[in-house]
């Protein structure tokens, strides 16, 4: 269904899935006393900017344009993951379910081993793996052209970056009771790691000396009237200037971070002293 650009698609459906459940588990009163105000905004805005992506009239250029597909990505990879876990998402879900519900899901996950591999693949190395891997292989041409082709190849394509992002960014954001196992040196190599894979897609994307999604070469018309070239071009600077600007926040993030305690220590000492 669609009004004036605007759409319904199934993603308008887990975001008003996982909204409900946040404001469910929110009637805690335990949650209510801990949990700050700025939270709950960065996850609302979170799911805002999902369905701002995937619903809005920026769908449909989407289509039309190469650059603004890549925006569609940059904000499923990079933007409204940190975003909604900045909201400390998964305690607060969770109080949404009954306390019997919470109690026999909690024991059939301690002893079933079907969880021991996705708790495998929520680890530091594998999740920064699994994220990179999905960034580079929708990239690949034949893939690209092919989420051009096919709804459900391209929902599938958009899941991936979504759910990979929120592994890669659990191990960077403390999201609650999944705990990133990394010390801040290594939470900014990780961060610098992840931003390097962009980057060199978008060299390759700039420098490239033909278009190509053939899906976006075959094009008689864009908006702007730009050519599949200068489209490719500019999705490469999409890649590689706002692509880089959550990775360059929690870079800078990081290092104050990673810092800081020397930095108090130092202060407590000197005062001391005097």
């Amino acid at each position: 269904m669609s009004w004036g650009g605007w759409s319904i698609e199934p993603p308008v459906a887990y975001v008003v899935i996982a909204g409900l459940l946040y404001r469910l588990g929110g009637r805690s009163r335990t949650v209510r006393a801990r949990h700050e105000p700025w939270r709950t905004a960065s996850f609302v805005a979170g799911l805002v900017t999902i369905v701002l992506v995937l619903d809005s009239p920026l769908d449909g250029y989407a289509e039309q344009l190469f650059w603004m597909h890549m925006v569609q990505h940059i904000i499923l990879l990079t933007v409204a993951p940190p975003l909604i876990l900045f909201g400390h998402p998964w305690p607060r879900m969770w109080l949404a379910f009954p306390l019997s519900t919470r109690t026999t899901v909690a024991r059939a996950i301690a002893r079933g081993r079907f969880t021991a591999p996705l708790r495998a693949l929520a680890r530091p190395l594998p999740a920064f793996i699994l994220f990179n891997g999905t960034i580079i292989f929708w990239h690949i041409p034949f893939a690209y052209n092919a989420t051009l082709h096919s709804e459900a190849i391209h929902q599938l394509e958009h899941a991936m970056f979504f759910f990979t992002g929120l592994l890669f960014w659990a191990r960077v954001i403390d999201p609650g009771p999944l705990r990133p196992q990394l010390i801040w040196p290594m939470r900014v190599a990780y961060v610098v790691g992840a931003m390097v894979v962009g980057w060199v897609l978008a060299i390759a994307l700039v420098l490239a000396p033909h278009p190509l999604i053939p899906y976006y070469a075959a094009l008689k018309h864009r908006p702007g009237g730009i050519s599949a070239l200068t489209d490719q071009q500019l999705a490469g600077g999409m890649m590689w200037v706002p692509g880089s600007i959550s990775y360059t926040i929690a870079m800078m993030l990081g290092f104050y971070r990673w810092l800081e305690p020397e930095s108090a220590t130092s202060k407590r000492g000197a005062a001391l002293t005097t």
